[in-house]
């Protein structure tokens, strides 16, 4: 039978077991404080009458992590500590990420939903002069969903496709060739791509023919280089494990694609497609090419005529100036937001209709 004997902790390990041997601050600790910091600045701004929803965050966030890193520090120890104010750290970046999409959020509600009523979303411009206080956005939503819907129709099989190419098939410098220029697609001006529109349009129709479907096609080019991508990055995560069980059981490999490959990764190829279309749908450059700006009555066929869709006329609407004028724009601001909101909602659920159940 052999005694062993513990070596004397050395610098390092005395300190790591004086600070296992620390207390701990309460539970409820940081919650408590972060509210109390946040009452006592929101306190002291308001006495010097500077108070600020930026700045009074800013300096609950800053007051808060210094306090909780130097209560923490004296009670629990420094490596605790740390770890607080990292986590603090992530917290804010979080909170500040988040502030510019509270803030737009908060002002086209504060300003839209003034003149958001049924009767605005149920009127069109026609007969309605810029001074009058009448008229909606109807056609405005028409022409949004007509454009962006006959854009979602083009886009989506070629870029799919081609997701599915480049992730299944290609390899070597093809692969490599189609993604630069996937790539290079990815980051062209929204303008260029309306040109590109005018100037095939001017060569197949002659010059001064716009419509709706020009339009629509300057938001497909647009859209194939996100789709094809993010389509891209969903079919990499599918396991290959199931591709080759798949194989195993003498299923050809198109058909692997289509009842395997597909089917996994149908959640994230919804969400890449919403991307897309949530890229284009505030498109307002190439739409004043291609679709036109002046069009004020509801017109549902692409191929007849200018269409009016919603960010020309936010666009149009601030142009013109008036109070009358800004609250249309800013209610149609609105309305294009909650289309975005709503599109989401029934592509989540349409993600979740076709993913596979789980068992």
């Amino acid at each position: 039978m052999s005694l062993t004997t513990t070596p004397p902790p050395g610098p390092g390990m005395s300190a790591t077991a004086n600070d296992l041997r620390r207390g701990s601050l309460p539970h409820h600790f940081p919650a408590l404080l972060l509210a109390a910091t946040a009452a006592v600045v929101a306190g002291v701004l308001l006495a010097f009458s500077s108070f600020g929803f930026v700045l009074w965050g800013l300096l609950t966030a800053v007051a808060y992590t210094v306090i909780v890193v130097t209560a923490s520090a004296r009670v629990e120890g420094g490596r605790k500590a740390r770890d607080r104010l990292v986590t603090a750290l992530v917290y804010g970046c979080f909170l500040l990420a988040m502030l510019p999409l509270v803030s737009v959020l908060w002002t086209v509600l504060g300003n839209g939903l003034a003149r958001f009523d049924p009767y605005f979303l149920s009127v069109s411009m026609n007969g309605v002069l810029p001074s009058m206080d009448a008229g909606g956005a109807y056609h405005a939503i028409v022409g949004t969903l007509a454009i962006t819907g006959m854009a979602t129709l083009i886009s989506v099989p070629i870029g799919v496709m081609t997701a599915v190419y480049l992730v299944e098939y290609a390899e070597g410098r093809m692969k490599r060739t189609i993604m630069f220029f996937v790539d290079v697609m990815t980051g062209i001006p929204s303008i260029v791509a309306g040109l590109f529109v005018v100037a095939l349009w001017i060569i197949l129709f002659g010059p001064g023919a716009t419509n709706g479907a020009a339009g629509a096609i300057s938001l497909a080019v647009l859209m194939i280089p996100v789709v094809v991508r993010s389509s891209e990055e969903m079919l990499r995560l599918v396991p290959q494990d199931l591709r080759e069980a798949s194989y195993a059981l003498g299923v050809p490999k198109w058909r692997t694609i289509t009842k395997v490959v597909l089917p996994t990764s149908a959640a994230g190829l919804t969400t890449g497609i919403m991307l897309a279309i949530a890229r284009v749908i505030g498109e307002t450059a190439p739409l004043i090419l291609t679709a036109g700006s002046s069009a004020v009555s509801i017109n549902w066929n692409l191929f007849d005529g200018q269409m009016m869709s919603l960010p020309v006329f936010i666009y149009s609407q601030v142009r013109m100036g008036g109070a009358v004028n800004y609250e249309r724009a800013w209610a149609a601001a609105l309305t294009l937001i909650l289309v975005v909101m709503l599109l989401f909602f029934l592509a989540r659920m349409i993600g979740r209709l076709f993913a596979p159940k789980a068992r």
